[in-house]
């Protein structure tokens, strides 16, 4: 009888309400305690898993060397260190830029909860941005990419015995790629409030140059992939605009700077760059909700009443993702995980989860609420579903398993990772050929060497993960599924 009336069309608030409260449950009736410490120290050890160039000697992920010493060479640059994005060996320029932007952002507004892990994130993020500044080094010519995706897929060999062709391709006046330019100019800005007070003279060098790259961006106009394609499609082809990349970097520059041509930049273009547009995605390629949230801490604080319509899109963004009243776009699995359709979802999860997060805590500054029809989101129900998202991550789901490696008494094993599933250089000096590395992408074993605080793509729609490295949609990691998860492990630590 009352399930007949909750699922009447007269009481579908009610059925929203049902489902909200039992997407919060734990799944296990004793949910774990999760260590949130431990897992945010290892979400910061993976990016040294993914450390291209000359290691440091500090580096603690002893079974990586060095690779790729000579990128660049080919353009008479030095065009050495940086990220690989995920389980390849190439350096994709836009994911790696938004990486560190989110590495900055984590920083920013959760530092002070990471405790002695603040150490290791603020280096994973000049790791990013020492590279940043290197392609962004020549006026109006950003190198966003480095090795031919082609040749390293066709390849299954470690980043140390890389013999795959290390081309460098790059943007200019006549090659535009504002998306790309306008992703590396927010991450240089971002960071530059990073090192504001640890290192004054290198903060003024990204921010100077972030103002550069955002000068030619605009200047500039263009997607990088109709420049690019060829090379960049279909891995970070841009299928979302260079619009929102404009936006975006204004809004970091106006956070870095807090020169008035920002704010009368965002003010000008809100509406021709389409600030609404899409607000319920969050990544490397659309950062409208982003955008939303990250103006909106501004007004919420009553600094900045003129940039109102930005906080209305960032409460339709919040009211898009609640469980029961969410978007077409963004479902639940069974289980409780937000669940996008196309690859590595955990991307969404990890990044649309920090802005929940972050835009908890702008709320709660403020005293404010969401309204949401019949529902309110408060910031406490913001939080506890950031909360939700992370304890399924590490083992609160159907199958009882991490989703980051070396984290847990369960998790993946046959990552989609070239250096993690070859042998290390320790244990088997002797080069290993391109094609010679396919039986271990074939083997059953597990991966011998751990890319420990690796959070891989995951499960599909009805929670079920297919530990397998073939499968890279669901056993690849990413640099920008780990780098928003920084910020939300570092607030969970101090607020389990």
């Amino acid at each position: 009888m009352a399930r007949n009336a909750l699922s009447s069309p007269g009481n579908v608030p009610a059925l929203r309400v049902l489902i909200l409260f039992l997407l919060l449950l734990p799944f296990h009736s004793i949910a774990a305690r999760h260590d949130y410490h431990d897992a945010l120290r290892k979400s910061i050890l993976f990016f040294e898993g993914q450390r291209s160039g000359r290691l440091p000697p500090d580096q603690r992920v002893r079974w990586r060397k060095d690779s790729a010493l000579h990128d660049g060479a080919t353009a008479g640059l030095d065009l050495t260190g940086g990220y690989y994005d995920a389980g390849d060996n190439i350096k994709f320029g836009f994911p790696m830029a938004f990486t560190t932007t989110m590495l900055s952002w984590s920083v920013i507004d959760f530092g002070r909860t990471m405790g002695p892990e603040l150490r290791n994130a603020v280096k994973a993020v000049k790791w990013g941005s020492d590279y940043l500044l290197k392609v962004t080094a020549v006026p109006d010519v950003v190198f966003v990419q480095v090795g031919d995706a082609y040749s390293d897929h066709n390849c299954w060999e470690r980043p140390e015995d890389m013999d795959t062709l290390r081309t460098v391709y790059k943007i200019d006046r006549d090659h535009p790629g504002s998306d790309v330019a306008g992703e590396t100019a927010a991450a240089l800005a971002a960071a530059s409030i990073v090192f504001r007070s640890r290192d004054p003279g290198y903060s003024n060098l990204l921010l100077n140059r972030a103002v550069r790259v955002f000068e030619f961006a605009d200047r500039h106009r263009g997607a990088y992939s109709s420049s690019l394609r060829s090379a960049v499609c279909p891995f970070y082809c841009d299928v979302n605009g260079y619009q929102d990349e404009l936006l975006w970097a204004a809004a970091w520059l106006h956070k870095a700077s807090r020169r008035r041509e920002y704010r009368e930049y965002i003010a000008k273009n809100e509406v021709i760059l389409r600030a609404g547009d899409t607000i319920n995605e969050f990544g490397w390629d659309n950062k409208h909700a982003g955008i939303n949230v990250l103006i909106s801490k501004e007004v919420l604080r009553g600094r900045a009443e003129y940039f109102s319509s930005f906080q209305h899109n960032a409460d339709g963004f919040i009211c898009s993702l609640l469980p029961g009243n969410s978007h077409p776009q963004v479902q639940y699995s069974p289980g409780g995980l937000i669940f996008k359709a196309g690859g590595s979802n955990m991307q969404h999860v990890t990044s649309l989860s920090f802005l929940l997060l972050s835009y908890s805590n702008y709320l709660s500054h403020a005293n404010k609420v969401v309204p949401c029809g019949e529902t309110t989101a408060t910031p406490a129900l913001l939080k506890r579903l950031a909360k939700r998202q992370v304890d399924y991550i590490l083992g609160d789901n159907p199958l009882g398993m991490s989703y980051m490696v070396g984290y847990g008494a369960r998790y993946p094993q046959r990552i989609h990772h070239r250096g993690s599933s070859l042998p290390s250089v320790l244990a088997h000096p002797a080069h290993i050929a391109c094609k010679a590395g396919s039986r271990y992408f074939l083997s059953p074993n597990p991966n011998p060497n751990l890319l420990v605080g690796a959070v891989v793509g995951g499960p599909n729609s009805s929670d079920y993960f297919p530990d397998s490295r073939p499968y890279f949609q669901e056993s690849e990691p990413t640099t920008y599924i780990n780098a928003p998860l920084v910020g939300l492990l570092a607030f969970f630590s101090a607020h389990p």
